[in-house]
């Protein structure tokens, strides 16, 4: 394996760049990161349509979500790459493909990590909202949401954990990610198949693994977390009456 990477390990990190387009493990994490970075805002505006009063935007959105959460990615990225440019006339490349089914694909699930955030804030948050004159969108904008989506940030984590093995079916159609450029070195190197895979694992281990252990470090430190507040005491510090004046 030593060998593999003393060989291959630019072609892995960053495929043909600069001679040809990047690709390997930098074309991994930068589809990763753009698709969740783009995916984030869709998923809030739907988490909040999910938790809207008006069924007119409830009923739309849930069954999106609900069609979108009941398919397999890779049915995601078939129409993605074969239904999209028959209505745009327009062929993309595997990146553009990709990611516009990561951003759909994902956009679901981080609405329902928003909806879960904010069904759990306690209801006394909005009801103070409410008796300080906010009206509905300014107490999600103002009071819930930025409470819930602190609170979710060990959810956020794990979907870009999600999103960054979900890449690997970039293979599919071509696009050159770590695993396609890992099944082109496999082609070099016949007899090394085994190294090779081994490789591409662990290198998928150490990404998520390291995240998830941020995550967890996150989580026990981070700076939000409900502190229990100091008893008070009986009297102030310079009271007359506790200095016995």
């Amino acid at each position: 394996m030593l060998e593999l990477v003393q060989t291959y390990w630019l072609y892995f990190l960053v495929g043909q760049y600069p001679a040809g387009p990047l690709g390997g493990l930098a074309l991994t994490l930068l589809l990763a990161a753009s698709a969740l970075l783009l995916a984030l805002p869709v998923g809030v505006a739907l988490g909040l349509a999910r938790v809207s009063p008006w069924a007119a935007l409830r009923w739309p959105v849930g069954t999106l979500v609900t069609v979108v959460r009941g398919i397999p990615l890779l049915m995601v990225i078939f129409w993605a790459y074969f239904f999209l440019p028959g209505v745009t006339g327009h062929k993309m490349d595997q990146f553009s493909t990709m990611l516009i089914a990561l951003v759909l694909f994902d956009s679901v699930y981080l609405a329902e990590i928003v909806r879960a955030g904010i069904v759990a804030m306690p209801p006394g948050q909005g009801e103070s909202a409410r008796a300080l004159g906010l009206g509905y969108w300014r107490t999600m904008r103002l009071v819930i949401l930025p409470q819930a989506l602190r609170h979710m940030l060990p959810s956020l984590v794990n979907q870009f954990i999600s999103t960054i093995k979900e890449t690997s079916l970039g293979y599919i159609i071509g696009l050159t990610e770590v695993s396609f450029i890992a099944a082109q070195i496999n082609t070099q190197v016949f007899t090394k198949a085994p190294q090779v895979y081994a490789l591409l694992g662990l290198t998928y281990f150490v990404l998520c693994f390291g995240l998830s252990r941020a995550n967890r470090s996150a989580v026990r430190i981070h700076p939000w977390r409900a502190r229990t507040p100091r008893r008070p005491t009986a009297f102030p510090p310079h009271d007359p009456i506790r200095q016995g004046q």
